[in-house]
């Protein structure tokens, strides 16, 4: 089993302990939440010849988004902007997160940094990340005498 290690954003962290403090001790009926970062959810999925991660990134535009590696660590950053279609009027509710966003995966020495794919459809953002040959499980035929 590959293990890739993820690189947790402590300020996206704090800022969202400290939002649900103050969202749950205003008197406030409004919550208004500006431009924000955000931490879009990824799944990892492994099989025999690669990790294959697929990142959350609706509303988000395909030249928004950069993906890199260096030093065995992959990068994804990006932005999202979300655009009110009603202008007019306040803003009661806000909870559509938008604005930059880093996510960043520690790669195993199993991973090839030479063969890696990045794809980008629906809001979806999948990083395919080839492993080496020499890792991949062998089948080994047992004779019988």
């Amino acid at each position: 089993m590959t293990w890739l290690t993820l690189k947790p954003n402590r300020r996206h962290f704090n800022h969202d302990i400290d939002r649900m403090f103050d969202n749950f001790f205003s008197n406030e009926a409004v919550c208004h939440a500006k431009h924000q970062t955000f931490w879009p959810a990824v799944d990892i999925h492994e099989t025999d010849d690669a990790v294959r991660l697929t990142l959350e990134a609706p509303g988000a535009k395909k030249e928004d988004i950069k993906v890199t590696v260096k030093d065995r660590v992959l990068s994804i950053d990006g932005k999202r902007e979300v655009h009110s279609e009603n202008a007019e009027g306040n803003l009661l509710v806000n909870e559509i997160r938008a604005g930059e966003f880093s996510r960043k995966f520690t790669l195993p020495k199993t991973i090839n940094t030479e063969k890696i794919n990045a794809d980008f459809a629906n809001g979806l953002l999948t990083v395919s990340l080839a492993k080496i040959e020499e890792v991949k499980p062998k089948e080994i035929e047992v004779s019988v005498k």
